[in-house]
């Protein structure tokens, strides 16, 4: 069920008029049909041929001449179903009435379609973009769970069902899906990409990102969605000095990940980078520990009026972090707030400490897990969200099951566009390796 949507051949072939945004359309269209049904990475829409049809004969009257087209012409987006987007309702996975969560636009939604985008159709997420599963399963074997929350997102751009998908990340919910879908998967800076009419979840710690194939689409995309976007600022070196954090956080992972982790560092020295250990997270029990009272928090103050009319209607799941978060004080959460910028610094010091321009680790405790009753743990990801630095996951391998793993890039805050640029050597050395 894994079929090619590398977003930076589609925007090539698009803009040069060697494929028409019609003919591409109705391929993925057609994907949707053969596939959906048993991935169900799509909220199911009636009148998607109708709309998407208009969108394509509207861009192709706007963009006449094919040296006027923008970095994104004909390019479908799926958009996770928690974006508001004109004329398409809402429902965040939930069974609160869309009309009670209605707002406009997202801001990045705009953005793209500003870059000759249009949404494809609403990816499935889960409730309120927090553990409550929807009904996707993943792409790779259908018996194991995407990731989550940003399920469909993640599991479209794997199908090859579109070439870009947008998603968020409050703890683990770009990178972690990324990884058990095998994509490449960009949470960036916090607020590089605005979450403006995107439903919060913890607005402190809410980010957007999204999902693409390749490592150049996500620079493409990354151009177009993050604010002051600075190519130019992309160093001449082709190889960055790696670091691998030691300690506490990397053993949270099982063995399978661990075993998956340590032949990817022989693969990176035996391919001439430089590696150095970076002593990291010693505390992060703590910090995991803090992020998830500040999320819980965040979240009853978010959903407090929706609640209080609909609780009835909210997962259990969901329903008891609303409720464990309402117990927690105003002390307490100016804690959890301020160790975010605390966490950074360690990040940034021992970066400064060791010499190193990356970070890498696993993306996830271990492949995907068996079942679509619940959506991965979000551990490996926590801390980098905790600290809002950018974190880029890159497919790299298999186990014999079939199961994809990936790999966690971060560097520091702001540099997105290094650690983007970085991210192309490295997923050139591991496809070197299985060509």
């Amino acid at each position: 069920m894994i079929q090619d949507a590398a977003l930076s051949t589609a925007a090539q072939r698009l803009r040069s008029g060697a494929m028409s945004a019609e003919a591409y359309r109705t391929k993925l269209l057609d994907r949707i049909d053969a596939q959906d049904g048993e991935i169900a990475a799509f909220v199911p829409a009636d009148d998607r041929e109708k709309r998407t049809s208009r969108s394509c004969t509207q861009l192709t009257e706007t963009y006449t001449t094919r040296a006027d087209r923008p970095s994104l012409f004909g390019i479908p987006v799926g958009v996770k179903d928690i974006f508001h987007v004109n004329g398409m309702e809402t429902r965040a996975g939930s069974d609160v009435p869309p009309a009670v969560l209605a707002g406009p636009q997202a801001a990045s939604v705009t953005a793209a379609e500003n870059a000759g985008a249009y949404v494809l159709g609403k990816t499935v997420t889960a409730e309120f973009a927090y553990f409550e599963p929807g009904p996707t399963r993943n792409p790779h074997q259908l018996e194991h769970t995407p990731g989550g929350s940003s399920s469909g997102s993640a599991a479209a751009v794997a199908a090859g069902m579109v070439p870009l998908a947008l998603g968020t990340q409050t703890i683990g919910s770009v990178n972690r899906p990324a990884a058990f879908c095998g994509v490449v998967g960009v949470k960036p800076s916090f607020d590089r990409i605005s979450t403006a009419g995107v439903i919060p979840a913890a607005p402190s710690v809410d980010h957007v990102g999204y999902f693409t194939q390749d490592v150049v689409g996500a620079q493409i995309a990354g151009s177009v969605l993050c604010t002051d976007w600075r190519p130019e600022n992309t160093p001449s070196e082709i190889q960055p000095k790696v670091g691998v954090p030691t300690g506490p956080y990397v053993e949270q992972a099982d063995d399978i990940a661990i075993a998956a982790f340590d032949r990817q560092i022989d693969r990176l020295k035996a391919d001439g980078y430089t590696i150095r250990e970076v002593p990291m997270f010693e505390e992060i029990e703590t910090i995991n520990n803090r992020h998830k009272e500040l999320v819980a928090a965040e979240m009853a103050l978010v959903h407090e009026p929706w609640y209080r009319e609909y609780g009835d209607r909210y997962a259990p799941e969901t329903a008891e972090l609303i409720e464990e978060g309402r117990s927690v004080g105003t002390d307490a959460l100016a804690i959890d707030r301020a160790s975010r910028s605390d966490v950074r610094e360690q990040i940034h010091s021992r970066m400064d400490d060791t010499g190193v321009d990356v970070l890498v680790s696993p993306p996830a405790p271990g492949p995907a897990p068996r079942g679509i009753e619940t959506t991965g743990d979000p551990i490996m990801n926590l801390p980098w969200t905790h600290a809002g630095v950018p974190a880029v996951t890159l497919p790299i391998e298999k186990t014999a099951d079939g199961l994809p793993i990936g790999i966690q890039c971060t560097a520091r805050f702001g540099d997105d566009e290094w650690l983007l640029h970085w991210c192309r050597s490295i997923e050139a050395t591991f496809t070197e390796e299985t060509q």
